[in-house]
């Protein structure tokens, strides 16, 4: 017989027992029931190894199907440390195919703490065969795309870039990333206990889905024209900066389009920041004399002004709201044609000043300034054009003449294409097409952009008629074409010094244009940002002008008088 002091030691021995059993069943209920994922998991990470298998990032192309930017299949080298023996003997061996520091090799391989580290990428293939015949324990390799750019600076500022992860950085690679890059693949390794792959045993792949391309407004041969043209210009006027944007007028569509300073997107990394904006989009301005245009169609539209109506241009010299006006040079009495041919601010005043800042707004806004293009390149600058009720005593005096108001290249693209199209203001875009590389079947296409009708018809004739006289007999006979009539107005602009003054030694020379009149192929948009002596857009813009339109023309095949 037990004594009482047995059963209760042998009652708290049953239920201690009792109390493990409860909890190991607990445990095995959290374990195998409650949260099973948890520890598959972990063992899944023990025994499977995950290899993500890069997409194809997908090609840019021009018009005609022509590569602008492409994606190369290269080979990475990369390494599991805790497979690795022997460190200094393997960094020995590999540094000189991988083009690394044998110290640099070393350290990366005796990382033990670590299961993956990257030893190079994308390398040559003859080194990579060279890595792949030692069979090193632990070094591995893998495909990876590598992007190039074959036309090297050739529209770098369209085409932008994408870093060493192929994720766009700038430009179109950028804007278009998602559409670009695809989506990575998988494919799941089994490993035993020392972490040795297990062949018999495979976990599976999923195939990764390479990137769309994009086709583009873009002609290779017409952004070539249009470089070398701009190129000349910019490095013979000793220029801070240039753009040049070539669009075909009736659809919007932007053939071209370039800045200098430039840079090579296959090295971009080595390049100025500054070098890589695109100042097309990004950088606004005073435009200047360009902007008559726009007081020319007002002053035509509400019929405040025929063109047969004659200013006193006062001999080069006028004072008005508080400030002395001059002409580049003087001229007497002037017809309102002629106003806008020699391109005279005493003239342009005085036709301002019968229309009244109401009007002048609503036509500013009518051609688009004020509002982005929408252009599907990044950092498109926020313009915006002051209200009357903000305009100062000198306003209507300015702003006529292209003062007081920023804008940029696009814009000044849809002004001159308005006019040169009949008077519709169509959007500027660049991007045609987005195909599926493996069938070529079309994804996504786009088309032109129409706005709305600026001027009339009439007025358009006659807004057409005086830009022709610009180019034939006014400040733009540098831009005259052998064998076709082209049309345009000329450009020179103060910029503003720090302490509000108008700059007597900083320009900006600009000419905008179309051609052939009678029915436009081309408009081209020239800015030169602070060109030396000669600064006149007559003299540095406008022979641009005339090579640009000369070279694409013939490349498009328009025969004289076509």
């Amino acid at each position: 017989m037990l004594t009482a002091a047995q059963k209760t030691r042998v009652a708290l021995a049953i239920m201690g027992f009792l109390m493990i059993a409860a909890a190991l069943w607990a445990r095995l209920l959290w374990l195998q029931v409650i949260q099973p994922d948890h520890w598959v998991s972990i063992a899944r990470r023990q025994h499977v190894q995950v290899l993500e298998l890069p997409a194809v990032r997908g090609s840019i192309l021009d018009r005609n199907l022509r590569p602008l930017a492409v994606s190369l299949r290269l080979t990475s080298v990369f390494a599991d440390p805790r497979h690795i023996k022997n460190p200094v003997l393997t960094a020995h061996q590999l540094a000189p195919l991988l083009g690394r520091p044998e110290s640099h090799l070393k350290l990366q391989l005796s990382r033990k703490e670590r299961g993956f580290v990257w030893l190079a990428r994308r390398i040559p293939n003859q080194a990579a065969s060279r890595v792949r015949a030692m069979d090193l324990p632990g070094v591995h390799l893998v495909m990876e795309s590598q992007r190039f750019y074959p036309h090297g600076y050739l529209a770098s500022h369209v085409l932008g870039f994408s870093g060493l992860d192929m994720q766009g950085l700038e430009g179109l690679e950028m804007v278009y990333d998602r559409v670009l890059k695809g989506e990575p693949g998988w494919r799941w390794l089994a490993r035993d206990a020392r972490r040795r792959g297990v062949g018999a045993w495979d976990a599976g792949t999923v195939a990764p889905r390479d990137g769309l391309e994009l086709v583009l407004t873009l002609d290779t041969t017409i952004q070539y024209i249009a470089e070398k043209a701009l190129d000349q210009a910019y490095r013979q006027s000793h220029a801070k900066a240039a753009s040049i944007v070539v669009a075909d007028p009736r659809t919007g569509e932007i053939l071209a389009l370039a800045n200098r300073p430039s840079f090579d997107p296959n090295q971009f990394s080595q390049a100025d920041p500054q070098d890589r904006r695109d100042r097309a989009v990004t950088d606004t301005f005073e435009p200047g004399s360009v902007f008559k245009i726009v007081t020319a169609a007002v002053a035509l539209g509400t019929r405040a002004v025929r063109p047969e109506d004659t200013f006193f241009c006062e001999n080069g010299s006028y004072q008005v709201a508080g400030r002395v006006l001059h002409d580049h040079q003087p001229h007497g009495t002037l017809t309102f044609r002629q106003v806008i041919t020699q391109s005279s601010n005493i003239g342009v005043a005085k036709v301002a000043a019968r229309l009244g800042p109401e009007p002048l707004y609503r036509g500013i806004r009518a051609f688009g300034f004020g509002d982005p293009t929408g252009v599907e390149l990044p950092g498109e600058a926020a313009v915006t054009v002051k209200p009357p009720s903000q305009w100062s005593r000198p306003s209507m005096t300015t702003i006529p003449m292209g003062h007081e108001v920023a804008v940029n290249a696009l814009q000044l693209t849809q002004l001159i294409s308005t006019v040169a199209n009949g008077g519709m203001l169509v959007r500027p875009w660049i991007v045609r097409e987005i195909r599926d590389p493996s069938s070529g079947a079309v994804v996504k296409s786009f088309g032109p952009k129409v706005v709305r009708r600026v001027v009339t018809p009439e007025v358009d004739r006659q807004l057409q008629d005086f830009l022709t006289g610009v180019v034939q007999e006014g400040t733009g006979k540098l831009a005259q074409v052998e064998g076709f009539q082209a049309a345009g107005k000329t450009g020179t602009a103060q910029k503003l010094e720090p302490n509000g003054q108008y700059s007597h030694t900083r320009f900006v020379a600009s000419f905008i244009g179309f051609i052939p009149v009678e029915q436009a192929h081309l408009s081209i948009v020239v800015v030169v940002d602070e060109p030396r002596f000669p600064y006149y857009g007559g003299v540095v813009s406008a022979p641009v002008f005339k090579r640009v339109a000369t070279e694409t023309l013939a490349y498009l095949g328009y025969n004289h008088g076509d």
